[in-house]
């Protein structure tokens, strides 16, 4: 994902979480605030209470893909944050997905 399209400062992060709104599924929340510019960006949050590196990197990988093939879709101007939830390390990359569509639509950020 291009750097432009990422989150990246701490108090980016902090902002959507304490401002945005938000929507859950059983693998993942997806907090997401407007914001002033011509694109959307994304951020990804694993806790270190779902597994060590290998296995955080693993989930933000697929996450990340899952969101990557979804940009084109996704309404521009918002920051959208992703956080893991405890069942996503049993999940396959199909559930993933599926659950990031769902939390997409039911946010309405997906353009008709």
């Amino acid at each position: 994902m291009r750097r432009k399209y990422r989150l990246r400062r701490n108090s980016d992060f902090q902002q959507v979480r304490q401002h945005g709104k938000f929507n859950a599924s059983p693998l993942m929340v997806l907090a997401f605030l407007r914001n002033e510019l011509d694109h959307s960006r994304f951020g990804f949050v694993v806790n270190k209470r779902l597994g060590q590196a290998v296995q955080r990197n693993k989930i933000k990988r697929r996450m990340r893909e899952a969101t990557r093939l979804r940009m084109d879709r996704v309404k521009p101007g918002f920051d959208l944050v992703l956080i893991a939830r405890q069942p996503i390390c049993e999940a396959s990359y199909t559930e993933i997905e599926e659950s990031l569509e769902h939390l997409l639509k039911k946010s309405g950020l997906l353009l008709s």
